[in-house]
């Protein structure tokens, strides 16, 4: 995929988690890096040097509030303002469980102003010069929760169904930009089930405890309930899928919810 070397990638959410795992696959690739999220100087620290141990020539850093529109629009300027971006992940999300009697409205607001208003900010900010080129590529990380619901999440499945539809939308919309010879503009959404990050952390312990310390069979019994597999996937495979859609192999690949569900979403 040395059609990726050179090319310019932002990654919202990328000091930790499928982000970075994410912005590990590209600057494995060639890609030069922009990492992006909300963490303390040595969580980022610590992103940048996995990265540039990948091979990214260049990474840089950007710490910001995507709830804050204004700040999203001074974000995207700045970036630009040293060179365009090929490659959008956004990747930036939060999560809150709560009935939805019991959900606090200021939740709703949050998780919704991340994980879809945030979404449709950047792309509107940087597909037009993605057109420019003939080439760009949008992977939004959604979650099988744009495909199916779970109980007390729903501000979270209303974000992530909102995600899969305005991808969906946007991919209708650029559908003929560029050529095949240029990799053309797609804009897709990948649906991961279980990944084994920080974020899911507190549900594999609880699972952990009721085997005695068996980590193995606390994360088999998490997953028997959901992912027919029983098999957790990492943020370095969803990492790979990002970067195939990357590649122009992928240029009629657009308008995808690609599900890395170990079958969750098949039943």
């Amino acid at each position: 995929m040395n059609d990726l070397k050179g090319r310019r990638a932002l990654i919202t959410g990328s000091y930790q988690g499928i982000g970075l795992g994410i912005a590990i696959a590209l600057a494995q690739e060639g890609c030069d890096v922009v990492l992006h999220g909300l963490a303390d100087q040595a969580t980022i620290d610590s992103a940048v040097s996995a990265v540039q141990a990948a091979g990214a020539a260049k990474v840089e850093t950007f710490v910001s509030d995507l709830r804050d529109c204004a700040a999203t629009e001074d974000l995207i300027k700045t970036i630009l303002s040293s060179g365009p971006i090929d490659i959008l992940c956004n990747n930036a999300g939060i999560q809150f469980t709560a009935p939805t009697a019991q959900m606090p409205r200021s939740k709703w607001d949050d998780i919704v102003g991340i994980n879809l208003s945030s979404v449709f900010d950047t792309m509107r900010l940087l597909l037009p010069q993605m057109a420019q080129r003939g080439y760009g590529r949008v992977i939004n990380v959604a979650s099988v929760h744009g495909l199916v619901a779970s109980v007390a999440k729903a501000p979270y499945v209303a974000a992530k169904h909102g995600v899969i539809g305005m991808t969906r939308v946007v991919a209708l919309e650029y559908a003929e930009t560029g050529s095949k010879e240029s990799g053309g503009v797609t804009i897709n959404a990948i649906c991961p089930g279980f990944v084994e990050t920080a974020l899911i952390e507190s549900q594999i312990q609880e699972r952990v405890a009721k085997f005695n310390g068996d980590r193995t069979a606390g994360i088999a019994d998490l997953l028997s309930e959901k992912q027919p597999s029983k098999r957790m996937s990492t943020p370095e495979d969803i990492g790979q899928v990002a970067l195939f859609l990357c590649s122009k192999a992928a240029h009629n690949i657009t308008g995808a919810a690609i599900p890395v569900d170990g079958g969750w979403t098949s039943q």
